[in-house]
């Protein structure tokens, strides 16, 4: 087959599959078609459907397929999380952000914490770290994968929940974002790339003296040409972020944060996020496993697993619970809140698929970590739904 027909081809399989699969399943939204795709990814990749039938994998998904389906995946993402900013009450989070620092800091520091002493006591054994790796190194690494938040499926869950604009959602969209920008950060601290921490500072100086400039420019603007204003804005963000080693994605969302959905109109926002999330979204689902090269390993490795799921899930329910008490939240709200923050996915794919690049982690600590973050994302929709349906009025909290 020509590249074109190759290309068409892999397209057909990454939006029918598992789109069938899901349908068959029943369609629920406590399975959204969202953890399908992502499962599919991780089974169509290199680390099964590579190793089961090489030949068949080989012919569909070649080098040069996946690199055009990588660039449609990443033009989809920023756009996606882009509006995921444009979403954020910019003016609400600035004043609220002692509940904003508290919450998003022990949110973060308590699994973190709770997956770091779940590394420690993985490497009281041989074969968890990498070859270029050191021990300091994979336990930052592996704490740190326990205590991200997933934005993108977080956003996608909100507003599967129809929480996107309502007071709960919005502020745990602001909870996550700020704990997304703190991981690139340690990223750069666990890869010794001391160059790349003062790109960041660059990048975070430059951007608070552009953003205020965005948001006087944007409203003045004829409304058709404020689209356009914006895309150029994101796209600028969201290089000099990835140039900074912040990753693309902080940059697409901070870039959407400073603006205000309003001046775009609310139901064009609406008609773009759908279409983007219908038309773009399952390649990037999917792109993230097919190129996911990871070895299934023995028992040992389900029980690293298993471990890494109890020390992820505890310690950002833990932590959420301690912000919780301090700011007088009920029981209930302070549940809803921890399971969505605890939503793992692909954010964490692509944190630990950098540290296995680089060799810090083995692929049997990659294959744990990416078991950890497909169970967590499981659990995320059926908990909540059923906390929501018990609790209908969390959602004007």
């Amino acid at each position: 087959m020509t590249l074109s027909e190759t290309y068409l081809l892999a397209l057909l399989i990454i939006f029918a599959v598992p789109w069938g699969v899901w349908r068959l399943l029943g369609g629920r939204v406590t399975l959204p078609l969202v953890v399908v795709q992502i499962i599919a990814g991780v089974l169509l990749g290199p680390g099964v459907l590579g190793h089961a039938l090489p030949t068949v994998y080989g012919a569909v998904f070649l080098p040069e397929v996946i690199t055009i389906l990588n660039g449609l995946a990443l033009w989809s993402v920023m756009l996606f999380v882009f509006l995921a900013g444009l979403e954020l009450d910019l003016t609400e989070a600035l004043a609220q952000r002692r509940e904003t620092l508290v919450t998003s800091a022990l949110a973060l520091l308590v699994p973190f914490a709770f997956g770091a002493a779940a590394a420690v006591l993985m490497l009281q054994s041989p074969g968890w770290v990498g070859t270029a790796g050191r021990d300091w190194q994979a336990v930052l690494g592996i704490g740190m994968a326990c205590a991200v938040t997933a934005l993108p499926i977080l956003v996608l869950f909100l507003g599967q929940l129809d929480l996107l604009r309502k007071p709960l959602g919005q502020r745990v969209l602001r909870y996550a974002s700020l704990d997304d920008l703190a991981i690139w950060a340690v990223m750069a601290l666990i890869l010794l790339d001391w160059d790349r921490l003062g790109r960041q500072g660059l990048f975070l100086l430059l951007f608070a003296t552009a953003a205020p400039l965005m948001r006087r420019l944007v409203p003045r603007m004829r409304p058709a040409d404020r689209w356009f204003a914006a895309l150029i804005w994101l796209i600028g963000c969201a290089l000099i972020a990835d140039w900074a080693g912040l990753h693309f994605m902080v940059g697409a969302f901070l870039a959407g944060a400073v603006l205000e959905a309003r001046w775009f109109d609310a139901a064009r926002v609406d008609l773009f996020r759908e279409m983007v999330l219908l038309a773009l979204m399952p390649v990037f689902f999917l792109s993230t496993g097919l190129r996911t090269n990871w070895e299934i390993g023995g028992w040992t490795v389900f029980a690293a697993a298993g471990l890494l799921v109890v020390a992820s899930v505890a310690g950002k329910l833990i932590g959420v619970r301690i912000a919780g008490r301090i700011m007088g939240w009920g029981a209930w709200e302070t549940s809803v809140i921890g399971w969505l923050l605890q939503t793992k996915a692909l954010i964490m794919i692509i944190f630990a698929g950098i540290l296995l690049d680089k060799q810090i982690i083995s692929s049997a600590t990659f294959t744990a970590l990416l078991l950890m973050a497909l169970v967590s994302t499981l659990l995320t929709m059926p908990i909540v739904t059923r906390l929501l349906r018990r609790r209908p009025d969390l959602d004007k909290t």
